[in-house]
């Protein structure tokens, strides 16, 4: 009974913990041209583990499996765009460093402007009170 409990609660400790590395996560593809395509995409995504680093830059394995997976499709013919459109679909606008000009993010393109534009109206005011 007791080495039943013993394997019990150390078999996560025996378990197997690291897969094995993603077949194109550290190693590049054959054609120049097509690695420096899979290189300027993979500058423009942002790593889910890291979150302040491009997959590019991470040692993450998640970072490690997307370059694998943004190789393979490069590799296979597809564009990067697509590729790009594919991350954002299933990670969300966030995995992109580049900016979306989607309509729900309208507001926040043009906040700036507005409160610039206020600031511009409350300095006038003011120094029309002055002038008074």
């Amino acid at each position: 009974m007791i080495g039943l409990l013993f394997l019990l609660l150390h078999s996560p400790v025996m378990a197997q913990t690291a897969l094995p590395p993603a077949p194109y996560a550290d190693r590049q593809l054959d054609d120049p041209a097509l690695e420096a395509k899979a290189r300027d995409l993979m500058v423009t995504i942002r790593c889910l583990t890291c979150q302040s680093q491009s997959i590019a830059d991470s040692n993450a394995s998640m970072a490690g499996d997307m370059r694998s997976e943004i190789r393979q499709r490069i590799a296979a013919g597809e564009r990067p765009e697509h590729i790009r459109a594919w991350l954002i679909e299933r990670y969300g606008d966030w995995v992109s460093y580049a900016p979306t000009a989607a309509p729900i993010l309208w507001p926040l393109w043009a906040a700036p402007l507005v409160l610039l534009a206020l600031g511009g109206l409350l300095v006038r005011s003011r120094i029309r009170r002055r002038k008074r």
